[in-house]
């Protein structure tokens, strides 16, 4: 091989190399910027904007067209009075005698009415049966104006029912699945009265942290001023972000609302263990840390069990009778084979469900341990009991 192959091999060489180098450089800096990625969150969907929000609507009216499972009409009873009301309203004279039926129901009727609703527009509703009605199913909504707060009317609902479940029964058995006296009607309210909230004339706004944390409401007042080359936005309390709108802005607060709710940020979160004592449910932050503590975990066991036996005498035996004889078995299991574990300082979520998993402890036998561990002063998280 002369000296110029050698050369053109050993350039080859080199340059293979340095391709390899930069796809591995390649290769980390992609994964990098994907795992930061995925750790971080839009702004939109972290904050609220402050005045923007659901209003509650309710109404009271009545449900017809039941197959015999609406209200029993008494004497007294509100349905029979709402009944009567409403016919009477429509030039139906009637007797008290003559209002006797089991095909109507009075009925609660709630929706939310979002914000920035237009006249003329619809929005779903919800509808509950108020009073010893058995089933909605097949029933239908009269008009029912819906107030808000204000005792003003904001929608008009009326419309078939849609019942998610039923009831069936019998001389000796029933069956029962889901809710038959709650009920939807998909676009069932009309809204008739708007709620004004302009924006156009805004110079500024307030962003309110859907988890208040003060080092995201700094990440978040960073990231817009970052964008806007100014310093526009301000953390000033626990959970809001005060913004002033630049002068110019395109389309103001509605434009600058645009831009930045694409804005990334990683929220920050406080260390703390949930625990549902009823369900065994337990949810631990990624912060969630603990002190160097041993852990045991054992338990009295004591388990009984009954045989009742039969003693008869012997064959040709001239006396005896046969019975039964009661024979009890008691098992004692004192958790001799139960270890201590020690659990290191710093440890990380991941690690404390394994050491604990290790003992063979079911997730209530670990709240247990949980409560215990911050009783001890070892768990640096805070614990809430749901």
């Amino acid at each position: 091989m002369n000296t110029t192959q050698r050369h053109i091999q050993s350039g080859f060489r080199r340059t293979m190399t340095l391709m390899a180098t930069a796809g591995l450089i390649f290769c980390l800096t992609i994964t990098s910027f994907a795992q930061s990625v995925a750790a971080t969150s839009r702004i939109k969907d972290i904050v609220s904007i402050e005045g923007v929000r659901d209003n509650l609507l309710i109404g009271y009216g009545l449900v017809v067209g039941l197959n015999g499972t609406g209200d029993s009409i008494n004497d007294g009873h509100f349905t029979k009075e709402s009944l009567q009301s409403m016919l009477n309203r429509m030039g139906i004279k009637t007797t008290d005698s003559a209002v006797d039926s089991d095909n109507v129901a009075a009925v609660m009727v709630t929706a939310n009415l979002p914000p920035f609703s237009r006249q003329g527009s619809r929005i779903d509703v919800t509808v509950s049966a108020l009073g010893d009605s058995e089933s909605l199913l097949g029933g239908t909504l009269l008009v029912t104006p819906l107030l808000g707060a204000d005792g003003e009317v904001y929608a008009v609902s009326q419309g078939q029912l849609a019942v998610g479940g039923f009831a069936v029964s019998g001389d000796a058995e029933s069956v029962t699945k889901g809710v038959p006296t709650s009920a939807r009607i998909a676009n069932g309210a009309i809204i008739e009265r708007e709620l004004t909230f302009d924006m156009s004339d805004m110079t500024n706004f307030n962003l309110t942290l859907r988890n208040p944390d003060f080092t995201t409401g700094r990440r978040v007042a960073n990231a817009i001023n970052a964008f806007l080359g100014t310093n526009a936005a301000r953390s000033i309390d626990l959970s809001t972000i005060a913004v002033n709108i630049p002068e110019n802005y395109n389309n103001g607060a509605v434009g600058l609302l645009t831009d930045i709710e694409q804005l990334r940020v990683n929220p920050d979160q406080v260390a703390r263990v949930v625990i549902d004592e009823h369900s065994g449910t337990i949810v631990m932050g990624d912060n969630a840390r603990i002190s160097t503590v041993a852990i045991a975990q054992g338990s009295l066991t004591i388990r009984i069990t009954e045989a009742a036996q039969v003693s008869q005498p012997g064959p040709f035996a001239e006396a005896g009778t046969t019975t039964t004889v009661a024979r009890t078995d008691i098992e004692i299991d004192e958790g001799e084979d139960n270890k201590l574990t020690v659990v290191n300082g710093g440890v990380t979520l991941q690690e404390l469900v394994n050491g604990l998993n290790a003992l063979g402890i079911g997730p209530r036998d670990m709240i247990t341990i949980l409560q215990a561990i911050k009783a001890a002063g070892a768990l640096q998280a805070d614990i809430r009991v749901m």
